[in-house]
């Protein structure tokens, strides 16, 4: 690039730019600086791009796993097929009901209110409370469920503690399978809301706390007003992780009603698992795998949107 400067006329002053005609270094330089992300790029796209571009493609034909030569493209008949099946749609009601109750309402608030209440807790408290709910978070999937199970069968922990106390009991697993399963889903998971909840209030300036607590704010205002506004992206971040993980919950279900009864606890992921492996529906089961991918879309869409906003 050439700049020269001359004058127009009194005390003024015209810049030229000349642009040189050599693009080639900066090209260069762009290179260059792409050349280290480059097996992460490749790798990216052949275990994950790949893979995802092949199920799309399966998705909209008639694949069985069995019993079938060869595969024919049918177009979007699988997801006509699905939004005509009522237990597909109950799947989806159930997959909706089950992340609300587990993740927004459930590991979120509890998250919150775990984090809040040790921040005022002594050093030995927080050691112990802290590691009983990381405990159940570092526990392998297929371990909760069963220790899950156990607590809510009919002859199981819940139960005698009800029977000691002269209090109804009945089989939690088969009155109401989804409560149970969504509680399992809480009581795994709070730990990973409540050390993003702890780090975030670690983040706020005791001084405006105190501030706040001078002026004759209490502890709701001052969580309301204060706490909550100063955290929202932690917030957003968080319900969005808290959410995706919790759509694609498989084997703690599995374990603990197996969708049962009936299919009062199926979710999408289990739905998806019985048309695809236990009726050999490939090409059906990856449909549903599929708009359960959408699902998970539109909910990071709607979080990033609010994560974007500002208060």
């Amino acid at each position: 690039m050439v700049v020269s400067q001359r004058g127009a006329g009194p005390g003024e002053r015209t810049v030229v730019v000349k642009e040189s005609g050599n693009t080639r270094a900066p090209r260069l330089r762009t290179l260059t600086r792409a050349l280290p992300v480059t097996p992460a790029v490749v790798i990216l796209v052949l275990f994950l791009a790949g893979p995802i571009a092949y199920c799309a493609y399966i998705a909209f034909t008639d694949l069985q796993l069995t019993g079938q030569a060869e595969s024919s493209f049918t177009g979007f008949d699988n997801f006509r097929t699905a939004f005509k099946d009522d237990a597909f749609l109950n799947a989806v009601w159930l997959t909706l009901v089950f992340t609300f109750l587990s993740s927004i309402v459930g590991q979120n608030t509890l998250g919150l209110a775990l984090a809040a209440l040790m921040q005022r807790a002594s050093k030995p408290i927080r050691t112990l409370t802290g590691g009983i709910v990381v405990t159940a978070w570092v526990l392998p999937e297929v371990v909760a469920g069963f220790l899950l199970y156990a607590f809510f069968r009919r002859e199981g922990t819940l139960n005698a503690i009800l029977d000691w106390l002269h209090l109804p009991s009945q089989n939690w697993l088969f009155t109401l399978p989804i409560l149970a399963v969504s509680f399992a889903n809480v009581w795994r998971g709070t730990a990973f809301s409540m050390l993003v909840y702890s780090a975030a209030l670690n983040e706020i300036p005791k001084e405006i706390t105190e501030a706040a607590e001078v002026d004759g704010a209490g502890g709701w205002r001052r969580m309301w007003h204060i706490t909550l506004p100063m955290i929202r992206r932690s917030i957003g971040t968080n319900l969005m992780l808290n959410t995706l993980q919790t759509l694609s919950v498989f084997g703690l279900i599995w374990v603990m009603t197996r969708g049962g009864p009936g299919n009062r606890s199926q979710t999408l992921p289990l739905f998806m698992y019985e048309q695809a492996f236990q009726k050999s529906m490939i090409g059906y089961g990856t449909a549903v795998a599929l708009l359960l991918l959408v699902v998970g879309s539109l909910f990071s869409l709607v979080y990033l949107r609010l994560l974007r906003t500002e208060v």
